[in-house]
């Protein structure tokens, strides 16, 4: 594994564990937690939902890009991305060359109730059960390109860290 890898990045639709994994994984490696949302925040000074509110969702997709472009120069990290940065060829390329990517995936109840009233979450406004079979049917094919899939509906944070690191080469 190439020096690029020392990352594990961390894909799937919201509410599916990206960063109660990540914050497991990071610990046992002892590698930096990235949530590229929260980083996004930071760089933006304001939150998700208001960045999609005030600059709109092709703004967001764009900084996410940057943002995870940014961060891909480093190594040794556990990055937990947005659920829709595989929406960007250009985000999976990224990902792809820049560390081993993990999709956690996640059964529609579940991801309901994970998230079920989180106002934080712009893209589930409306009924939140519908919204979200609605983007798990238009991104099934958009996480294939993962070295390595888990569904953390039928495990716990830890199990899924721990059959993660069972599979991650460093």
């Amino acid at each position: 594994m190439s020096q690029s890898q020392h990352n594990i990045i961390l894909i799937g639709m919201m509410g599916t564990g990206k960063s109660t994994v990540g914050k497991w994984l990071a610990q046992h490696l002892e590698y930096n937690l990235v949530d590229l949302d929260a980083a996004l925040e930071v760089q933006e000074g304001c939150s998700i939902a208001s960045i999609f509110t005030n600059q709109g969702e092709a703004y967001f997709r764009q900084a996410e890009t940057g943002i995870l472009q940014k961060v891909l120069t480093s190594t040794k990290q556990v990055i937990a991305t947005g659920g829709g940065a595989v929406l960007n060829q250009e985000n999976c390329d990224l990902m792809s060359h820049g560390g081993w990517v993990v999709a956690l995936t996640a059964e529609a109840d579940d991801i309901a109730s994970r998230v079920q009233g989180d106002g934080l979450r712009p893209l589930l406004a409306g009924n939140t059960e519908e919204r979200i079979r609605s983007i798990l049917e238009e991104r099934k094919n958009a996480y294939l390109f993962a070295d390595y899939t888990v569904n953390t509906s039928l495990f716990s944070a830890e199990q899924v860290g721990s059959m993660i690191l069972a599979n991650y080469r460093v």
